[in-house]
């Protein structure tokens, strides 16, 4: 369901998240080297996300990439959204154009469910309650 993109999105936020309470910014190479992603599309991903005003970043020998509070309690979902678009949550399972109730696919009721519920899981698990885990060691963001 999501992309290799959105999937470095989350992690890079979560990655992010983990740096509020100490003020600190990170840069692109250090949050590719956390979650094990490229720079590149760390890069790019994270620039998509600061225009979107997800996260922010700062130019400059002491800046980086940081989340201000409001940002840290906004739900997954608005990634998810960022990265691969508003209709994520209603897409098709097979990718068809025009499945719905009166012309479904053929996995469409049992495919409805799952993506009601990962629908919503994003939208109620907002991002610092994804970094809690991971900062007491619970979660992890690479294998």
């Amino acid at each position: 369901m999501l992309s290799h993109t959105c999937k470095i999105a989350i992690k890079a936020v979560i990655y992010l998240s983990g740096k509020y309470e100490t003020g600190e910014n990170a840069g692109i190479k250090e949050i590719a080297e956390q979650i094990n992603a490229s720079e590149h599309t760390v890069g790019k991903t994270l620039q998509l996300l600061v225009k979107q005003k997800v996260i922010n970043s700062l130019k400059g020998p002491s800046g980086g990439f940081y989340l201000n509070e409001s940002q840290q309690n906004q739900p997954i979902s608005n990634i998810v959204e960022t990265i691969e678009g508003k209709g994520t949550f209603k897409e098709c399972g097979l990718g068809l154009s025009k499945c719905s109730e009166s012309h479904p696919c053929p996995i469409h009721n049992e495919y409805k469910v799952a993506r009601d519920l990962i629908e919503k899981i994003f939208r109620e698990k907002k991002i610092k309650e994804l970094c809690d885990p991971v900062t007491n060691g619970l979660a992890f963001l690479m294998d």
